[in-house]
């Protein structure tokens, strides 16, 4: 392994660099405008002590965690265990949430087993629905699963801003510029998965998910001053 891949494999890096975003972070939240839209229902559930399926885009995911009260309760995040991943997991232990590694190593049945303790135990559980590779505004079956599996609520959160940096990943990942005037939105997916749902029916409750998630983002932001971009519809058929 190259001496620089080995720098920016090590801790230290991810420690410095997730430092180096958290203080940007800190500075875009504090010197903008923020509106909070449609939290009510989630924020009941966190201070009545029930832990929730938190989702995001991963584009949205920067401000994370903004869209969660830590107050009301403790998140948990899964990353993968990537260099990318890691680096979002320290970023986000610096704003008190706590992280599971998604990695390559750890089976799946291990890793929904893991979750779905830490939901017993009263965490919530955050994760981007198209993350960690795509393809973006894509999502996956997984917060869909967990909610059968748990009972847990799942809410879909985003957020956007009228003036934000854009960065050149698969997803064209978003960080609020300072100084603008911003806008966190959430809204409660309300479908319930059977525990016996075949697989055309788990294909549609997805879809119906993406929409919301969608929905939210698009709401965003149209509430940011922002356009939002054509998409084709999908085919339900």
């Amino acid at each position: 392994m190259s001496l620089r891949r080995k720098v920016m494999n090590s801790a230290w890096f991810a420690r410095a660099i997730s430092g180096l975003f958290a203080g940007y972070i800190r500075f875009a939240h504090a010197t903008s405008r923020w509106r909070r839209e449609g939290f009510e229902e989630m924020d009941r559930a966190l201070a009545a002590g029930e832990p929730v399926i938190f989702v995001v885009w991963h584009q949205r995911m920067m401000m994370a965690p903004y869209m969660f009260d830590r107050s009301l309760g403790p998140i948990c995040s899964l990353t993968s265990a990537g260099r990318g991943g890691r680096l979002v997991g320290v970023l986000l232990q610096r704003f008190d949430w706590e992280n599971i590694s998604m990695s390559s190593h750890k089976r799946h049945v291990a890793l929904s087993r893991e979750v779905l303790r830490r939901m017993r135990e009263g965490v919530s559980v955050a994760i981007a629905a198209d993350g960690p590779r795509g393809p973006a505004r894509v999502s996956s079956t997984v917060p869909l699963i967990w909610a059968r599996s748990s009972g847990k609520r799942v809410f879909a959160v985003s957020f956007s801003a009228n003036r934000v940096v854009e960065f050149p990943t698969w997803d064209r990942m978003w960080m609020p510029a300072p100084f603008s005037r911003g806008v966190f939105r959430c809204a409660e997916w309300t479908c319930t998965v059977p525990r016996k749902a075949d697989e055309a029916e788990l294909e549609a409750l997805r879809r119906d998910f993406e929409a919301t998630l969608d929905a939210v983002a698009d709401d965003s932001d149209r509430a940011a001053g922002r356009p939002v971009p054509a998409r084709r519809a999908p085919d339900r058929t």
